[in-house]
């Protein structure tokens, strides 16, 4: 399946390559010089044979012209520098993963240590979130607008017979019109048996303005196939032979895991267009009386499936059926939203919108028990209308957005009010509550499987879960990065343990109170810096459904500097991250989610990993030394119960920007 999936995305980015060779280039304007003014220039040589033009140097244009613009048309600069913060971005997803813990092969899932509880949805989501943190979502495209064509190559190698790579392409067809184009792919085998991941995103995306500014269009195409080996962790035995740190088993080839015959796949397709229209032709930047119309349409359609040879009964019960197991869940989700908008300078921007979504979330057959019926299909409209405001004003910051559902089979509603203040170049300043109830995830009303006990339909029991929480946030270079929340949530959804040992779907009654705090810092002395991020959390009702470590603390102590007439840029020094003990949660591959086991508490090993990396023009290349402190500690850590963490792994690659 993944390498059909790959065969595909490839022959798609071949038409995409085949579909712009015709288009003109992008030129660039040439600064003025003695050879532009001079254009009778004599051409031929002492024996009359005409001569070629001397080339002349071209200089790229300034950075900030390759620009980089969100789908909320938030706008950011191509950066090539080497700073901390790259280094924490550089990994699998892409993104900064301090508030998760990797599994121990690439493209496996993560176990997270710090939550986030801002879900802005007031409709169901599908579920399978064990398999989502490298799905791109809506808000994970960029849009561009370049000067010249700009590539980046990402490469990081892996766990044994495998690479990680990360290919993209920009350009602009004229001064209004972009595309881009990239592919992100792995394939890694793994250290423990039979954990191989192999995965691929496809993704295409253009925006294009109108001569006269009026009309704005982004839009993309986005192809996901996420496989994973699954193997059910180590056995029993396994973990003691883990444990004992004997020399035999530090090939962990030779640890004996519960399965291998069982793989799970997230695979998912999307088609995105947002549009929008001036009403009223905008003759400078002031937002004047300018009214906008506008469509966002958005079409997704994924399954999950999970396979394998035979049923392993003694860890997931009884299954109807003795060998090749396959459990597949499917949602087509269709989602048209219009809105208008109307902004003055003086009174801010008012927004009102108007959603409509299709939703078809299920399975091919109904299945009937002694209990009673489990429906296949969760299917019907949902309408939904909000509005938004926003306002600058001396500094100030105000925002607030509201939506509901007000026709379909599934109620919620969504409010969000916050404000912000920009203390002149010190700090920025934020605070707001948010208020969201919206239905349980999908794969909490309804599932279905193979093995007996993962059947169940709940769509007509489970309430909605309502969230509130106030936060803060401070952003400051000058003085450091703060952030509080205080969340609480009543009718939380949730898996566990059933009374029988299986894995389960509940709801309760009870509320949950959440705490998180997070700072961060970053001193510099001369070439040395520290940088410290640190983050304390609390649950003070409902731990039992909710379980946190209570402080996850990342400390980097590193150095910089400019070597060889400044023409190379170091970077080198020690990362240690640690968390404190708390009962973790589990990993149920039939399910591909995390459920709540309140019997083994997992943490308290630290992991430091040794760096060394360095720049070369646009070029960033990094050598990481990983849980180094593996080769002298104990063997006590772990990502989930069952499946231990990585061992020390040296491993390097780079991030290469460059500018046609």
């Amino acid at each position: 399946m993944a390498q059909i999936s790959l065969m595909r995305n490839l022959l798609i980015l071949l038409f995409f390559g085949l579909l712009v060779l015709p288009l003109k280039g992008q030129t660039l304007k040439r600064l003025s010089s003695d050879a532009d003014r001079n254009t009778d220039r004599d051409t031929t040589n002492t024996r009359n044979s005409v001569r070629p033009p001397k080339k002349e140097k071209q200089e790229r244009p300034p950075i900030e012209l390759y620009k980089i613009i969100s789908v909320a048309n938030d706008t950011t600069i191509v950066d090539t520098s080497l700073t901390i913060k790259k280094l924490y971005k550089y990994n699998y997803l892409r993104k900064d993963n301090f508030e998760l813990l990797p599994f121990s092969n690439e493209g496996q899932t993560y176990n997270t240590l710090v939550y986030d509880f801002s879900n802005e949805d007031v409709r169901p989501i599908f579920g399978a979130r064990a398999r989502h943190f490298n799905y791109m979502e809506v808000e994970d495209i960029y849009y561009y607008n370049v000067p010249t064509p700009l590539t980046e190559l990402y490469y990081k190698s892996v766990f044994s017979q495998g690479q990680n790579l990360d290919a993209f392409f920009t350009m602009n067809k004229s001064e209004r019109f972009n595309f881009s184009i990239a592919y992100k792919g792995l394939r890694s085998l793994g250290k423990y048996q039979h954990i191989l991941t192999s995965t691929g995103n496809f993704r295409f995306a253009f925006n294009y303005q109108s001569k006269n500014g009026r009309y704005d269009l982004k839009a993309h195409y986005v192809a996901q196939d996420l496989l994973n080996q699954e193997n059910g962790g180590l056995t029993d035995q396994a973990l003691v032979n883990f444990a004992s740190d004997d020399s035999q088993f530090s090939d962990r080839a030779r640890l004996s895991v519960n399965f291998e015959d069982a793989e799970s796949i997230l695979d998912g397709q999307r088609f995105y267009i947002n549009q929008r229209y001036d009403l009223i032709p905008q003759n400078d930047s002031i937002n004047n009386n300018r009214i906008q119309v506008g469509h966002i349409l958005n079409y997704e359609d994924k399954f999950y499936e999970y396979r394998q040879t035979s049923p392993a009964t003694g860890l997931f019960g009884e299954s109807f059926v003795t060998s090749n197991l396959v459990d597949r869940t499917d949602l087509n989700d269709f989602n048209n939203r219009f809105f208008v908008a109307y902004s003055n300078n003086l009174l801010g921007t008012l927004n009102f919108q108007v959603n409509h979504t299709y939703y078809k979330y299920g399975y091919n057959s109904v299945l009937i028990q002694d209990e009673g019926r489990i429906p296949n299909l969760l299917q019907g409209n949902l309408i939904a209308a909000g509005a938004s405001y926003k306002k600058f004003y001396k500094g100030f910051q105000l925002k607030g957005e509201a939506q509901a559902n007000v026709a379909g089979d599934f109620s919620g509603f969504d409010f969000d009010a916050e404000a912000s203040y920009q203390l002149k170049d010190k700090a920025f300043f934020s605070g707001g509550i948010h208020i969201n109830s919206s239905s349980a995830n999908y794969n909490h009303l309804l599932y279905q499987s193979s093995y007996e006990n993962y059947n169940w339909y709940n769509a007509e029991d489970y309430k909605n879960v309502k969230t509130s929480s106030i936060d803060f946030d401070m952003k400051s270079s000058k003085w450091l990065n703060a952030s509080a929340s205080f969340v609480n949530i009543t009718d939380y959804a949730y898996f566990a343990l059933d009374t029988d040992g299986f894995v389960n779907s509940f709801q309760t009654g009870d509320n949950v109170s959440y705490l998180k705090v997070k700072v961060n810092k970053d001193v510099h002395f001369g070439k040395f810096g520290l940088d410290n991020s640190v983050a304390y959390q609390t649950v003070s009702s409902g731990g039992s459904y909710l379980n946190v470590p209570e402080v996850v603390t990342r400390n980097t102590v590193y150095y910089t500097d400019h070597w060889f007439k400044k023409s190379l840029f170091v970077q080198t020094g020690l990362r240690f991250n640690y968390f404190t003990k708390y009962a973790m949660n589990a990993y149920d591959p039939v399910l591909a989610e995390f459920y709540v086991q309140n019997e083994q508490q997992i943490g308290e090993f630290p992991l430091l990993d040794l760096f060394f990396n360095m720049k070369v023009r646009q070029t960033r290349i990094f050598f990481i030394a990983e849980h180094v402190n593996s080769l002298v500690s104990p063997s006590n850590y772990y990502s989930a119960p069952g499946y231990p963490y990585r061992d020390f792994t040296l491993r390097f690659g780079l991030v290469w920007n460059f500018f046609l």
